[in-house]
């Protein structure tokens, strides 16, 4: 059983890329592709072995890794779906081989210059990165002394902008601080250069710019945090929650200063904290009374029990950036492929997992759902002023005609094609 899933995933068929794929005489079609991987996904539930090789076989007749965006989603798909099954089907500790497009992409340590090439192929991360600059710009107005808690997932990318804001500052810049965990969510592409070396090229960055930044690493390693690539297989429920019980709870070990402007910034890191664990997560944030905190996230719900709803909702989110780079990047472009790599590397969290609260997968949840639970924890929601949604579109104008921001109550959300991708927002404890 095993070896016949794992020969439904391998080389595909060299299909020509059309909105619109030739299978057999028929065209098949975004809706009856994802069909298809809902019909994999109940038989793989219901333990239906034979439909499972059955959609396994057409899927793998549809796919291609170098096809238009559905094709080239529906491989990383197919492959997520195989890994499952030879994880359920196979022999007790069997495990599947990762793809090598997906294994080099968390394997090869990228430099600084690269990984902002990563950054600024599309506006993704950018988004996130200049709405939230604006409001901590905002909030910090008048302040000597600025504290940021940076936990986010791509390696202080963030923060150079902000510095240079700062810099501008009528009556000059406050200090500046920066905290980041050593631990934190094993998300690709990764950086290849400490966070110790990261925080001197940051001070020298600011020095040029006439800011004083004193730049902290919270050491994880002392409080027995690991990284995810580091847990055990049954417990890689990743950094977040043990920064939760032994840093957040401890402000100590932030030494967070009288006098300060603190503010917390959680860009792409919710979705790796368990669900049952974020409203502890808010609650110890909130206890350390910052000025603002901004959550940056993909705006998305994939944190169903059922496995035939995250592959629905896998396939209906993840299309947006593979669309996306069809616009950006050509279909062999390296840049594209680590793109697609790592979201081929979130798909196989989500649907490899068993959907339970330790499984370690990332587990989104919809901007609508994080605003319900910031107000239930005790924040009320900071809306973005003029200057912070111009500085967004301009930025959107540097990319495809098919970006575009909308606000939501006092969201913001970045979207493709009318399609919400992520979304970013400012609160304060209420």
């Amino acid at each position: 059983m095993e070896q016949e899933l794992r020969t439904a995933a391998t080389a595909t068929g060299g299909l020509k890329a059309h909105s619109s794929v030739c299978f057999s005489g028929a065209l098949i079609d975004g809706p009856r592709i994802q069909q298809l991987l809902l019909n994999c996904a109940a038989a793989l539930e219901s333990n239906d072995v034979t439909l499972a090789q059955q959609a396994m076989w057409v899927l793998n007749n549809i796919a291609s890794s170098q096809g238009d965006p559905n094709q080239r989603l529906t491989s990383w798909l197919l492959r997520a779906l195989v890994a499952r099954a030879c994880r359920l089907c196979g022999p007790p500790g069997s495990t599947t081989t990762q793809a090598p497009a997906a294994a080099a992409a968390r394997e090869r340590a990228v430099s600084v210059t690269e990984l902002a090439e990563y950054v600024d192929l599309t506006p993704w991360h950018r988004f996130g990165f200049t709405a939230s600059n604006g409001a901590i710009l905002r909030a910090v107005s008048g302040s000597a002394a600025v504290h940021v808690v940076d936990l986010g997932v791509t390696r202080c990318m963030q923060w150079p902008t902000l510095i240079d804001m700062l810099s501008k500052r009528p009556g000059g810049p406050p200090a500046l601080r920066i905290t980041v965990p050593s631990a934190r969510p094993d998300v690709p592409p990764l950086l290849g250069v400490s966070d110790e070396e990261l925080g001197v090229r940051l001070a020298n960055f600011a020095k040029s710019k006439g800011v004083q930044l004193e730049f902290n690493v919270v050491d994880c390693s002392s409080k027995g945090i690991t990284s995810t690539a580091s847990a055990p297989d049954n417990k890689k429920q990743g950094p977040c929650q043990d920064l939760l019980a032994s840093v957040l709870s401890d402000p100590a070990s932030l030494a967070v200063r009288d006098g300060e402007a603190l503010v917390v910034n959680c860009q792409g890191w919710m979705r790796h904290v368990a669900p049952g664990s974020r409203d502890a997560f808010l609650h110890a944030v909130r206890a350390l009374n910052p000025c603002l905190v901004t959550v940056t996230d993909e705006d998305a719900d994939l944190d169903s029990p059922s496995l035939a709803s995250r592959i629905e909702g896998c396939f209906n989110f993840h299309w947006i950036l593979f669309d996306a780079l069809d616009t950006s990047a050509p279909r062999d472009s390296p840049r594209r492929a680590e793109h697609e790599a790592a979201v081929g590397r979130k798909i196989e969290s989500v649907v490899g997992a068993d959907g339970g609260e330790s499984d370690g997968a990332e587990r989104s949840e919809s901007g609508a759902r994080l605003a319900e639970r910031m107000r239930r924890k005790g924040f009320a929601a900071v809306a973005f002023d003029e200057e912070a949604v111009g500085e967004v579109r301009r930025l959107l104008g540097e990319h495809a005609t098919g970006w575009g921001v909308k606000r939501e109550e006092d969201m913001l959300i970045l979207t493709w094609k009318g399609h919400g991708a992520v979304y970013t927002s400012a609160w304060t404890p209420s």
